[in-house]
């Protein structure tokens, strides 16, 4: 199965698939850090944005709000969600906005989306065009040489008289610049079992690389990865949240 048919097939069940997601703490945590270290305008846009969960906070935040996701279905959904936000269709490695922002998103590891260090690239640069002086540039990424491959934990719940299954988990064969997100879904509806699994392929890299993929475009903060507060990163940890402010 193609890396977007499963979101396409699927976009139903995607806010189900992310339940447990807190997005109201996770928009809050990057309201903090614009508020600290952006320019304090208002024009936000969220890559790869889903269903828009993230958006209907901005927007309750009194942001002017944009999203952009490469999946038309989970757009449509994400309009429901959100009438009052613009969105388009695209690929964020060729991001081509009309009018600048003043914060840009890509919340839950979906810069890894890009599937290269080339796509990745552009997608930076591309960011670094969409943003005004000063803008933020704000995402959180996984270093390739802590993933460890073990199964992700399961989550069940019922919903619409079927019952639900579903796991995920990073996997790194050690080398190289390519990694899956490996995504097993399971639904069972009068005793009937329909099982979806995908690998989805996203670009692998160290924070090092990533660090310096930035820098020719921003002046770059790691922070820990801990939406309750804003603390430094640690050179140990595998995940970290990711700030650029526009140079």
């Amino acid at each position: 199965m193609p890396s977007t048919a499963l979101y396409t097939d699927l976009s139903g069940y995607y806010d189900l698939m992310c339940a447990d997601i807190n997005y109201q703490e996770q928009s809050a945590y990057v309201r903090r850090l614009h508020d600290l270290l952006g320019n304090k305008g208002k024009d936000y846009l969220d890559l790869a944005c889903g269903t828009g969960p993230h958006l209907r906070h901005f927007i309750d935040f009194g942001y002017t709000a944009t999203g952009v996701d490469i999946n038309q279905p989970m757009l449509d959904i994400a309009q429901l969600r959100c009438p009052e936000a613009q969105f388009t269709q695209q690929d964020m490695s060729h991001l081509n906005m009309v009018t600048q922002m003043d914060l840009i998103s890509c919340f839950l590891y979906s810069i890894h989306y890009n599937q290269s260090i080339a796509a990745l690239t552009e997608c930076i640069a591309s960011v670094h065009r969409a943003l005004k002086p000063g803008g933020l540039f704000c995402f959180n990424a996984v270093d390739k040489s802590t993933i460890d491959n073990r199964d992700g934990i399961k989550r069940q719940l019922t919903h619409d008289d079927s019952d639900f299954s579903f796991q995920s988990n990073w996997y790194y064969c050690g080398e190289g610049d390519l990694q899956q997100l490996q995504l097993s879904i399971e639904r069972t509806t009068n005793g009937i079992t329909e099982q979806w699994r995908d690998q989805h392929p996203m670009v692998a890299l160290t924070f090092a690389q990533l660090q310096q993929l930035l820098e020719p475009y921003f002046e770059v903060h790691i922070f820990a990865h801990d939406y309750q507060r804003i603390t430094p990163w640690e050179n140990s940890a595998g995940n970290a949240f990711f700030v650029g402010i526009k140079h």
